[in-house]
């Protein structure tokens, strides 16, 4: 699997320095917002505040807010920019041409990386002590889960709108097998995911549905496919599993949260 963390260095930091860190990428945030000191963090991406996608908005919102683009983080002059491999590559290359040091994560896609990668942020901001505390963390939430999923072993689709269906290898998955649960949805041939039709959700005959929240308003088409009468009737919430999005859409500190709410789920729906 190729590395899913590089480091572009014009200049070593002197050891005793605390880097000045800006964020440019929502999962290089909460990685950075959990390991780093206040005083090292010199702004964060545009959608760390976003309710719907950041993990803490709360904690996000006392740090100044970027724009995303080259702009603002050079007039910054950080010691290091951390960003995600898929941040538009153009102010990536940027920063790096102006001389300064970036680091690019990729999506977690396994527990394993998310441990790496907070090794690495933990290595990068200088508080190798707090990555392996929230390993710990995390470690333990996985116990608990799997405890709790071992009780009732069960075959999980996770699906969200317009009848996206998450695949085999991804980071659901592996939070889905750590606990002992299997993610149905890569007995659709489908590798990271894709979309399956409703006929074929319903033949796969999955134990539970694993969704991000339990609405019962279509505001759109792709929200309606959720709601539809053939999945209500044979997947009520009594057969749903509820994740919130903001919860697994990066890796890192997010994932505790994501098993204690996983634990939780999985008692309620326990025959």
């Amino acid at each position: 699997m190729a590395a899913a963390f590089s480091l572009f260095v014009a200049a070593p930091l002197q050891a005793a320095e605390q880097p000045r860190i800006a964020s440019i990428n929502l999962c290089t945030d909460q990685l950075l917002v959990t390991l780093a000191d206040p005083a090292q963090i010199l702004g964060l991406s545009p959608f760390a505040r976003d309710p719907f996608r950041s993990w803490d908005k709360n904690k996000a919102a006392q740090f100044r807010l970027l724009s995303g683009e080259a702009e603002d983080v050079l007039a910054l002059k950080p010691d290091l920019v951390v960003a995600g491999r898929f941040t538009k590559r153009a102010t990536r290359e940027l920063l790096k041409d102006k001389g300064l040091k970036v680091a690019e994560f990729a999506p977690a896609r396994s527990l394993d990386e998310v441990k790496k990668q907070l090794r690495e942020m933990g290595a990068l901001v200088k508080h190798p002590e707090r990555a392996e505390a929230e390993i710990a963390k995390l470690d333990v939430a996985i116990a608990n889960a799997r405890a709790a999923a071992q009780r009732n072993p069960l075959r999980v689709l996770a699906v969200s709108r317009r009848g996206w269906v998450s695949g085999g290898d991804n980071l659901t998955t592996s939070l889905l097998s750590a606990v002992g649960l299997k993610n149905a949805g890569g007995e659709l041939g489908l590798k990271a995911g894709g979309f399956a039709s409703l006929e074929a959700i319903i033949t796969l005959k999955p134990d539970l549905l694993l969704v991000a929240d339990t609405t019962d308003f279509a505001e759109d088409e792709g929200r309606a496919f959720l709601l539809h009468p053939a999945l209500e009737k044979t997947y009520p919430p009594s057969k749903r599993l509820v994740l919130p999005e903001r919860l697994t859409a990066c890796g890192g500190p997010t994932m505790v949260e994501a098993l204690d709410r996983l634990s939780a789920e999985i008692n309620r729906v326990a025959p």
